[in-house]
């Protein structure tokens, strides 16, 4: 795979995927095993993380970012997810809490926002409710003006992130009646009188992301911090969905990626009837299967992360891209349990800890089955 990476991307890109290769078999790879088991977010590797530089790489240069792009991004988050999915879901969710500022924000949120990031802290975004998760329109949290401010009230579920976010992008209704009508974008500081996190979501997978409610109880935020108009907010989400939803589909890249190598290694050094596994017919046809699925799904996201570079977000093909990938790392995660059989099983081999982690990229960032809503729907049109 890496003779075939250097006919492709370009020195600075080599440099930079084994740049992150190198920090994550160093920093990440040795907690991953006690931070799987506890379900807790490595805080020390994440401000190694912001030390040098990760934390700023993907955000715009006139804020103080590095600017680099979509496919710099998965090259270099994939390398992460090969190590663990959950640590770089969580520790770049600063720069999907900033994307509505981005999109719809003044310069003077855009810069208040980004200091939070480049300070070494995190962003979240917060819009999944008990009641509102598919249908956004169900949002129940409120936003009633007063005077020069306005007052929250509410609760979030499931935010990635929110025990240790520093500040959310809040989405939140000026009037419930209005529907999708009626959904603004706030930002909203953790330290906030009326602000508090519910306990750690106990998760399948994908433990090392934390992932909490984040409650609202008569908090007062300043009028400006509404991130554009009134009653914007649903288009807002659904736009900074369809910028991130493929690329963020490096994850499933990194877990299949790490299940196939996994399960090569190991059909090469376990022997049976006098030979290799990998030997068999049974098992080669199996991990030819894992290796199409791989390298189709690379190829799918590079094409969607080009595009976003070249400043085309296309709903058809973000939902495409995580569709696929999601259900491809569970099929490639599923294979390579079966390759190790029982060995596969167990805890003491890495592949049961990667199968619980790519189910989850089946259901956040909208279900595939609303995906398949959103891909039939652009096809009817």
């Amino acid at each position: 795979m890496e003779q075939f990476h250097q006919h492709i991307l370009t020195g600075e890109q080599l440099d930079l995927q084994a740049f992150a290769r190198d920090f994550a078999a160093k920093e990440l790879a040795p907690v991953v095993k006690e931070c799987d088991r506890k379900g807790e977010f490595p805080m020390e590797v994440f401000r190694k993380f912001c030390e040098v530089g990760f934390n700023s790489m993907f955000l715009p240069e006139a804020y103080g970012g590095q600017g680099l792009g979509a496919m710099d991004m998965v090259l270099v988050y994939e390398e992460f997810a090969k190590v663990d999915a959950g640590f770089i879901c969580s520790a770049s969710t600063g720069e999907f809490g900033i994307e509505p500022i981005l999109v719809a924000g003044t310069e003077e949120q855009k810069k208040y926002y980004m200091d939070f990031i480049l300070q070494g802290g995190l962003g979240a975004f917060a819009l999944t409710e008990p009641n509102a998760g598919s249908d956004a329109a169900a949002t129940r949290t409120t936003a009633v003006r007063d005077g020069d401010h306005y007052i929250l009230n509410g609760r979030k579920c499931f935010i990635t992130s929110g025990p240790v976010a520093n500040v959310y992008s809040v989405f939140a209704t000026v009037d419930p009646s209005l529907g999708t009508k009626g959904i603004s974008c706030f930002i909203v500081e953790r330290d906030r009188p009326g602000v508090s996190v519910g306990k750690d979501e106990d998760k399948m997978g994908m433990r090392l992301s934390c992932t909490s409610d984040v409650i609202f109880e008569d908090v007062r935020i300043p009028a400006k911090n509404l991130v554009g108009a009134e009653g914007k907010g649903f288009g807002l989400a659904m736009k900074c969905l369809d910028r991130s939803r493929g690329v963020n589909s490096y994850g499933a890249l990194g877990i299949a990626q790490r299940a196939l190598d996994e399960a090569v290694a190991y059909a090469k050094q376990r022997k049976t009837f006098g030979r290799p596994i990998i030997g068999h017919q049974g098992v080669q046809f199996l991990m030819a299967d894992m290796e199409i699925d791989v390298t189709t799904a690379r190829a799918l996201l590079w094409q969607c992360a080009q595009m976003v570079d070249k400043g085309v977000f296309d709903t058809k093909l973000g939902s495409v891209t995580k569709t696929f990938l999601s259900e491809m790392a569970m099929r490639v995660t599923t294979s390579a349990v079966q390759v190790l059989g029982g060995y596969g099983y167990s805890r003491e081999y890495p592949v049961e800890k990667l199968m619980r982690d790519a189910k989850l990229w089946s259901i956040f960032e909208g279900t595939n089955q609303i995906q398949r809503m959103v891909i039939s729907g652009c096809l009817a049109h």
